[in-house]
């Protein structure tokens, strides 16, 4: 299932320029810190004192975090616009793609990539390139939108959200996998470990705005996230890998 840009759109690169001034708008309470708190969880158990990269790491908000507790944190983005608070912030970053990373093979002992993958056509390319960075014995955290969930559900019905003035979320190019299809773009180097599921039962953000709203979903997606029967209804899937050691 894949979502092509609309006639005109602007390229992947401009998309996330303009997506840039905005970005950060909501990411500090609520839905949004949620979300992110379940995708450091695992940053934290594969990456803690240890070599860690992240793909697609937009303005530093889950690197700065990651770079508390990592031995060393590198993130990598297409967009200058996106790169420039990542920079301000004092954090190590590098511009570029995720099927062309200008950094040596088997730097890292953790790779990680959220909200990412889904905007990248050549994913397996994009896979293979993020393997060659981690070391044998490492571990690679590569997320994925479910076509079968809440969160896909709820964009069908609301539509394409607007990003900046004259761009909507239909003008980048959006894929949903299963976990199943998600296997499938691993690379021989490459086993799968196991997947979290993160936004399982949340039907909108906006219950988020009601404080015990928000408490008690809060609470049920932490008990769902790895639940053998729930986590494959997240919206997002975080499929986990290890590099085969050598």
């Amino acid at each position: 299932m894949t979502s092509a840009p609309t006639t005109g759109a602007p390229t992947t690169q401009t998309y996330y320029d303009r997506f840039a001034a905005g970005y950060e708008a909501e990411r500090h309470h609520g839905y949004h810190r949620l979300i992110d708190e379940l995708e450091l969880e695992l940053v934290r158990k594969y990456g803690e004192g240890l070599d860690v990269f992240e793909a697609g790491c937009g303005t530093g908000l889950l690197l700065r975090e990651a770079a508390t507790f990592a031995r060393s944190a590198v993130g990598l983005d297409l967009s200058r616009g996106m790169l420039a608070p990542a920079r301000a912030r004092g954090l190590r970053v590098v511009q570029g793609s995720l099927t062309d990373v200008p950094l040596p093979a088997a730097s890292f002992d953790l790779v990680y990539s959220m909200k990412v993958l889904a905007h990248v056509p050549p994913i397996e390319r994009a896979i293979s390139e993020l393997a060659r960075l981690v070391r044998p014995g490492g571990h690679l955290l590569l997320e994925f939108y479910n076509p079968w969930s809440l969160r896909t559900l709820a964009k069908r019905v609301a539509g394409p959200g607007k990003i900046a003035a004259g761009t909507t979320e239909n003008d980048v190019y959006t894929r949903y996998d299963t976990v199943a299809r998600a296997r499938t773009y691993l690379p021989p180097q490459l086993e799968f470990v196991g997947v979290r599921g993160v936004r399982v039962v949340t039907p909108t953000s906006k219950v988020f705005a009601i404080k015990p709203l928000g408490q008690l979903f809060s609470w049920a997606e932490h008990a769902a996230c790895d639940a053998p029967l729930l986590r494959h209804l997240g919206g997002f899937l975080v499929v986990v890998a290890r590099k085969r050691a050598a």
